[in-house]
């Protein structure tokens, strides 16, 4: 779903990231604010008020964003439900989840944390507003205000929508766990529903091209678009973690690897390594012992006239949760792991010992393979 993301800051101790697609939308927002929206409700201001308007509703949008995101957060963080950070993106922001809800009662309260917040918000902004109006605040200062209380309100009715994955769909999923006691039929049938939206909202894209609004109808095709496909993987990852569960890493890991003493030249793991096997990953291992891994992309921080002068000691990272895994592990957890760290391999190892390597491959080549041969998780009976 993310391209490139930069980490802003921390808050209770989530990290919270943009994507660059984001600043596209910080630009066009601003540009329209100051354009657009404050030159027809604040009359008579100059245009570098408007200007800084502009700028200055954009911050409150994105601080309303993560406040909605962290309400979501900090109820996951409450049922045990791990969170890697929160990040915003071209079409708003999202909170994820290492792991789906344990209960239909998390998911329900996860998922209304979020548009109960930006309501909230809302009510806040629209007394600040009120008071701004009897005390006289400054008409830029009042614009500003005016605008983020109904834009909260927008927030809150768009996330209701009950489209999966969007908050309204997931209140959905959580009644349909509830009563069906399935949580794959449920994701399914949100899912469906999801999917449903998302072509209303390409066609609705359509009708405003037609009736000659480009831009409008772009922008709701492609939110459709989106909606479309989030609607699609959220159920395909529940159907993995279903079908992986209980499953162990031994499994799957292939024995005896491919390894690297961290002796030899950076043009040697290149040309007798890398290009030989296909690798973007190599666990160092010298007499037995694993010392850590090297990649490809470690190479390519050296100019190719230098390969000869460094050694695979040199870029090698050393072990840690993040690149190894025990054989023992449910296999669930490594592709929970492989997902935060965007990593196709893992080391498996017990103790300071290799035994093995998994692949992202292995494990997609496995769940192809059951899925279509035993189906999904049906009736609350995992295939076996």
């Amino acid at each position: 779903m993310f391209g490139k993301r930069i980490t802003l800051f921390r808050l209770f101790g989530f990290e919270i990231r943009i994507d660059l697609s984001w600043l596209v939308i910080a630009v066009l927002l601003t540009w329209s604010l100051a354009r657009g929206v404050f030159p027809v409700y604040s009359k008579g201001l100059s245009s570098a008020a408007y200007w800084w308007m502009g700028a200055v509703g954009t911050l409150g949008l994105f601080g309303s964003v993560v406040t909605h995101e962290l309400a979501h957060s900090l109820v996951a963080r409450r049922f045990g439900i791990q969170m890697r950070g929160i990040t915003l993106f071209i079409f708003g922001g999202v909170s994820e989840m290492e792991e789906e809800p344990k209960s239909p009662k998390a998911e329900f309260l996860m998922a209304i944390a979020g548009p109960g917040t930006s309501v909230l918000l809302a009510l806040l902004f629209f007394g600040i507003s009120l008071l701004a109006r009897g005390t006289g605040w400054p008409q830029p200062i009042a614009g500003v205000i005016d605008y983020l209380w109904p834009i909260n309100l927008v927030l809150a009715g768009f996330n209701l929508l009950p489209a999966f994955p969007l908050d309204g769909g997931r209140v959905f999923r959580s009644l349909l766990w509830a009563r069906t006691k399935d949580l794959s039929k449920a994701t399914r049938i949100a899912s469906l529903v999801g999917s449903g939206f998302g072509l209303a909202l390409i066609g609705l894209g359509i009708v405003y091209i037609v009736l000659g609004d480009l831009f409008t109808g772009i922008w709701w095709s492609l939110i459709g678009f989106f909606l479309r496909n989030a609607s699609r993987v959220s159920y395909q990852r529940v159907l993995m973690r279903q079908t992986l569960e209980g499953e162990h890493v031994r499994r799957f890991m292939k024995p005896d690897p491919v390894t690297v003493p961290s002796s030899v030249s950076v043009r040697e793991f290149v040309e007798d390594y890398v290009y030989r096997h296909h690798f973007q990953m190599y666990p160092v291992v010298d007499e037995g012992k694993l010392s850590g891994c090297v990649t490809t992309r470690e190479v390519k921080g050296i100019p190719r006239t230098e390969w000869s002068s460094h050694t695979v000691k040199e870029l090698a990272k050393s072990c840690s949760p993040e690149n190894t895994i025990s054989p023992d592990a449910d296999a669930t957890e490594a592709l929970a792991r492989m997902s935060r760290t965007a990593a196709s391999r893992l080391m498996v190892v017990v103790g300071e010992r290799l035994v093995g390597i998994l692949t992202l491959k292995d494990l997609l080549g496995f769940l192809t393979l059951k899925i279509d041969l035993e189906g999904g998780r049906e009736g609350g009976e995992k295939a076996r």
